[in-house]
């Protein structure tokens, strides 16, 4: 979980120089991420994919639940590409 996190942070705070490392945004990714791991989710990728996501539409929506619900929503049509049809 450490992986994905960091690597969307790392990402993140390139674009956005301004940012502080230590930016409230850092630990609402964490739990974000903490919380689809424990959904049952392991993937790597998949938790990558989640957290580069929120941290995006966290961004573009200024609000974590609305962030967390189009997250969902992309990691969810990322898993079902991957299961085809």
């Amino acid at each position: 979980m450490e992986g994905p996190c960091a690597f969307a942070w790392r990402n993140y705070l390139l674009l956005h120089s301004s940012i502080s490392e230590n930016d409230s945004r850092r630990s609402a990714l964490y739990r974000y991420v903490s919380n689809v791991h424990d959904t049952g989710e392991y993937d790597f990728d998949l938790l990558q994919i989640a957290a580069v996501a929120y941290l995006k539409k966290l961004d573009e929506l200024h609000d974590d639940r609305s962030a967390r619900f189009a997250a969902d929503q992309a990691l969810a049509e990322c898993l079902e590409s991957r299961c085809g049809p």
